[in-house]
């Protein structure tokens, strides 16, 4: 049921540490791939990082009292899951698989400030 008339996501938020955004910058822009886009100058001062792909954007915000989620994480589907494992383990990242989803093909590991991430395999060319 429908009654809202729902539209897409338009971003996550992830918490990090204070001070962590050039270990982050690394993790998301540099390993990952994603592009940091400028934060309104009303939010800049609050620290963090705003990160978009072509479908999603993901907010780094800075929580003093910081712990990591790890348990709650965001769900991300791509195509070249075998290659982004391949490349978090060559970098020094855990990664898990998990079959316990008939049919799918997924994997989770930790950003450097050790939130839970979970790597979908999308064979359809939407993601």
């Amino acid at each position: 049921m429908d009654d809202f008339h729902w539209g897409r996501l338009d971003h996550i938020q992830i918490a990090i540490s204070p001070g962590s955004e050039e270990a982050c910058r690394s993790f998301y822009c540099g390993l990952l791939g994603w592009n940091e886009v400028s934060k309104p100058a009303s939010l800049a001062g609050r620290g963090g990082l705003w990160l978009r792909t072509a479908t999603f954007e993901v907010h780094l915000g800075v929580e003093q009292d910081f712990r990591p989620a790890r348990k709650a994480h965001p769900a991300i589907t791509l195509k070249k899951l075998d290659e982004l494992a391949t490349k978090l383990l060559e970098n020094g990242h855990s990664v898990v698989w998990d079959d316990v989803l008939p049919g799918k093909r997924r994997f989770f590991s930790y950003d450097n400030e050790g939130n839970r991430l979970e790597f979908i395999e999308s064979p359809d060319e939407n993601n």
